[in-house]
């Protein structure tokens, strides 16, 4: 710490003793820099904001057609519409930079220099604000100026040419989708003619002739499945049934013989007719029992009360009965080869359909791909015609509105301003960093001079030197005069407060330029 301490003494007393020179290079520092500082020449800025509707007429119209190769946002179209090179030609010559074109080289240095030096920032999605700098005030509004007629004249002139090529390339492509899909019609027609019964009844799915003939061959074949064992257990019990009863068989069955009686016909019949389809527990059966026991009693109808009627006879012996189970048999075994033989007969047209169709469907195994791939060729074609048509009618609306409804796409929302005060440099600024500069620079110079000092300051430096020191004489207040060190350090003082004097009259003028 105490070396530290010892340090700072010596560097401060070293500045003190060279302080004159050190305010010297400081005044040199400050002088020159302030006036680099003076021939730096001002920056002029103009700046409009201005309004900007990028949603161009054949983009939105094409949007999932077509490649989208346009700006992505108003951004890039306004800085490609105002920074095109064209539009920089045109700037020049329509403002005092064509007078500084002497050679081809210079005008490509101007284009450049412009392209770098005209900015174009974001405020908002649609609204922007462009600005350029120059040495000459009016020269900066008339370049901004300029570029706001050309941007506004390029816009409403190729609005119109863009609507209208827009309109040629829609009709031109409904003309060929047109001629497509009348071909890809032609084509799906002939086809389904040709293969009528291989493909789908209906342009919605569905099943082909061939597998409705397969389906409906599997259903006849069940059904003569059917009708067969239904047959068989009919033929079962027909070899089971007698055609005939005896009379003691018919007494005990309960069956009486053929008699006038039309009531008691009818309740034999009735009881047949049950058996044949229950047993003889079922209520039923038990009921028609009850009701011709009753019939044949007298209890009901009153013809025949001495119990059955007297039984028929052919030539003095007893003949048999016969018997309604068995006719009624009979009759069902005709019904049921009847229906066998319509099913096998529409069963064996069925096949000979079934086998033509199939043959037909094997000579042709890529048919439904096809198909497939020609009805979606139609489908992809009649989607594009259809959105085409539809874009076209957005366009003519848009037309309309464009050319009749005034419809604004671009706008100056702030014109340009001839600049009064200049934005750059900022010399206040300037002029104070070459303050500090200037006083850095001459503290700095004071310690490099020091490092050439090869006397000592103090007594503890001789020390060091391990030689014996007898002491020090300080200095004498008397061989100094007061008012002299009152004078060195007052001229001193004055230099330093008049070099900041200056700074400070240049910072009021650049400050209250009005004043001066």
């Amino acid at each position: 710490m105490d070396d530290l301490r010892s340090l700072l003494q010596r560097y401060s007393f070293s500045i003190w003793r060279k302080r004159w020179i050190a305010l010297g290079v400081a005044w040199l520092l400050c002088v020159g820099g302030w006036f680099a500082v003076a021939t730096i020449p001002n920056q002029y800025e103009a700046s409009a904001r201005v309004y900007v509707d990028s949603d161009a007429v054949l983009t939105p119209l094409l949007r999932g057609l077509a490649l989208d190769n346009t700006p992505t946002s108003q951004l890039e179209l306004l800085q490609h519409t105002v920074l095109s090179r064209p539009n920089l030609e045109k700037l020049i010559s329509k403002t005092d930079l064509e007078l500084s074109v002497n050679s081809p080289s210079d005008l490509e240095r101007l284009v450049f220099s412009l392209a770098e030096n005209v900015h174009i920032n974001p405020q908002t999605r649609n609204l922007f604000t462009i600005t350029y700098r120059a040495t000459n005030a009016k020269l900066a509004y008339d370049v901004v100026q300029s570029m706001l007629t050309i941007f506004i004249e390029s816009k409403t002139g190729t609005s119109r040419t863009d609507m209208e090529n827009a309109r040629q390339f829609l009709e031109q492509q409904i003309t060929q989708y047109e001629q497509k899909l009348r071909l890809s019609e032609a084509k799906r027609a002939e086809f389904r003619i040709k293969y009528l019964d291989l493909l789908p009844q209906d342009a919605n799915g569905g099943l082909s002739h061939l597998e409705a003939a397969r389906n409906t061959l599997a259903q006849l074949q069940e059904k003569l499945k059917d009708a067969q064992q239904h047959r068989d257990l009919v033929k079962q019990q027909l070899d089971s049934t007698p055609e005939t009863l005896d009379p003691g068989d018919a007494e005990a069955a309960g069956l009486a013989a053929p008699a006038g009686n039309p009531l008691l016909l009818d309740a034999e019949r009735h009881l047949a007719e049950l058996r044949l389809k229950y047993t003889d527990n079922h209520p039923d059966v038990i009921a028609a029992k009850q009701l011709l026991e009753q019939i044949k009693s007298g209890a009901i109808g009153g013809e025949n009360t001495g119990g059955a009627p007297a039984r028929p006879t052919v030539a003095g012996h007893v003949r048999g009965i016969p018997n309604p189970v068995n006719a009624q048999l009979k009759l069902q075994m005709l019904e049921a080869d009847s229906q066998i033989a319509t099913l096998q007969r529409q069963i064996a047209d069925q096949i000979k359909d079934r086998d033509k169709l199939d043959t037909i469907a094997r000579g042709v195994p890529g048919l439904m791909a096809e198909y497939a791939d020609l009805n979606r060729d139609y489908d992809v074609l009649r989607k594009n015609h259809e959105e085409l048509l539809s874009r076209r009618e957005e366009m003519r609306i848009a037309s309309a509105a464009d050319t009749e409804a005034e419809k604004v796409k671009l706008e100056v929302v702030d014109p340009p301003q001839v600049p009064q005060n200049p934005v750059a440099p900022k010399r206040v600024l300037l002029d104070t960093a070459v303050l500090g500069l200037g006083l850095a620079g001459g503290i700095g110079f004071a310690l490099m001079l020091l490092q050439f000092d090869s006397s000592f300051q103090t007594v503890d430096e001789l020390r060091r030197l391990d030689l014996p020191v007898a002491g020090s004489i300080s200095l004498i207040a008397a061989v100094v005069p007061l008012h002299r060190r009152l004078l060195g350090v007052g001229g001193f003082a004055m230099a330093v407060l008049l070099l900041c004097a200056v700074w400070g009259g240049l910072i009021f003028r650049m400050t209250h330029p009005g004043t001066a």
